[in-house]
């Protein structure tokens, strides 16, 4: 073999290596530049398309939940709050009932007591009924005699009874004859002005406690 035979041959099998090496790194970086194509146009599809949904409600899914189970009043009604702690102390002596909140004078009312041997009872009590437009039966004959509301109703417009003996009862009433109010008068019962009693009404209620002293 000649030289100049010699040397190509030992050329190329030099040659060969350094080529396959070569492509070796060709595919490579071939490989790479595809790969981060593919993670490019992955994040660029990411940032295009909506978020996936989560298995949670959103805010306003839940906010809306949590009004429906909601129950709110179909009118609301007004607080309560000025019959709470309200009592009541009538002063036979003065002829004169005040209205309390706790300790609190809220105002007071002129009115007629029992006359003598027919004395209003002194004592702790609590209002026990209320009735707007009472009738009134006279309890002192022997026949049914019912009056009905009206001017002349000797219970005037409302009554609010507060003491009982099973029998016969006591309480705080209107009346007609409005000249008997401040005096001892009556067969035990409280007599008030119709304007004062209508007032009283609307501020206590069942269980009002009511204070009575000489």
């Amino acid at each position: 073999m000649s030289k100049s035979v010699y040397y190509r041959s030992t050329l190329k099998l030099g040659l060969i290596p350094i080529a396959l090496l070569f492509l070796l790194q060709l595919r490579a970086v071939a490989k790479t530049t595809v790969e981060q194509e593919i993670r490019e146009k992955t994040t660029i599809s990411q940032l295009n398309s909506p978020p996936a949904q989560s298995n949670f409600p959103s805010t306003s899914e839940r906010m809306m939940r949590l009004l429906l189970r909601l129950k709110l009043p179909v009118q609301p009604t007004p607080s309560n709050t000025f019959k709470q702690n309200i009592h009541l102390l009538l002063v036979l002596k003065q002829r004169r009932l005040y209205i309390y909140q706790g300790n609190i004078l809220l105002t007071s009312y002129p009115v007629a007591i029992g006359k003598p041997k027919w004395e209003t009872p002194t004592g702790k009590f609590k209002v026990l009924n209320m009735v707007e437009n009472p009738l009134w039966e006279n309890p002192f004959v022997s026949y049914t005699q019912v009056v009905p509301a009206g001017f002349q109703n000797p219970l005037g417009e409302r009554w609010i009874g507060f003491w009982t003996d099973g029998k016969d009862e006591i309480g705080f009433h209107g009346t007609y004859q409005r000249n008997s109010v401040g005096k001892a008068i009556s067969h035990g019962c409280v007599r008030m002005y119709n304007e004062d009693v209508r007032k009283l009404f609307k501020i206590v209620t069942i269980g009002t406690p009511v204070i009575v002293v000489p």
